[in-house]
């Protein structure tokens, strides 16, 4: 799975149809996909925004349907490059520890490319790239 960060949402579709189109796009039925996507809008927190259109939604609300578009179908590896960098302090920390929850409920290994020092820290391990070679960075 994916997540970027600039969501990559489409505008013309709400939220609930956001996070369904991947598995669609696998060839699963819609309808048979629907309460799937509708589970993991109420996990990050956002049932009651299924049928908004993604551009009346705040940047905190459009990275969580990013964030659940990407875990729907339980991907094995998730990868989330800059997840937190357009959200205010607040609303990125809320979507660290979002994703660090997810990791842990879904058994998935989370990769997570940051600036954000804070995210960085609160991630199981830290790499640095530094002249074209990773380094285990400690957070001490």
């Amino acid at each position: 799975g994916f997540v970027f960060q600039f969501h990559h949402l489409l505008p013309e579709f709400s939220a609930l149809e956001n996070v369904v189109m991947p598995a669609v796009i696998g060839g699963a039925r819609r309808a048979a996909a629907l309460p799937e996507a509708r589970a993991m809008l109420e996990r990050v927190g956002l049932a009651d925004r299924a049928d908004s259109k993604t551009a009346t939604l705040s940047g905190g609300e459009r990275q969580r349907v990013a964030i659940a578009r990407a875990v729907l179908l339980r991907p094995r590896v998730l990868l989330a490059d800059e997840p937190t960098g357009n959200l205010d302090e607040t609303t990125g920390a809320q979507v660290g520890e979002m994703l660090r929850e997810l990791n842990r409920e879904l058994g998935m290994t989370l990769v997570v490319v940051t600036h954000n020092s804070d995210l960085a820290a609160s991630m199981d391990r830290g790499l640095e790239l530094r002249a074209g070679a990773l380094y285990e960075k400690s957070f001490a």
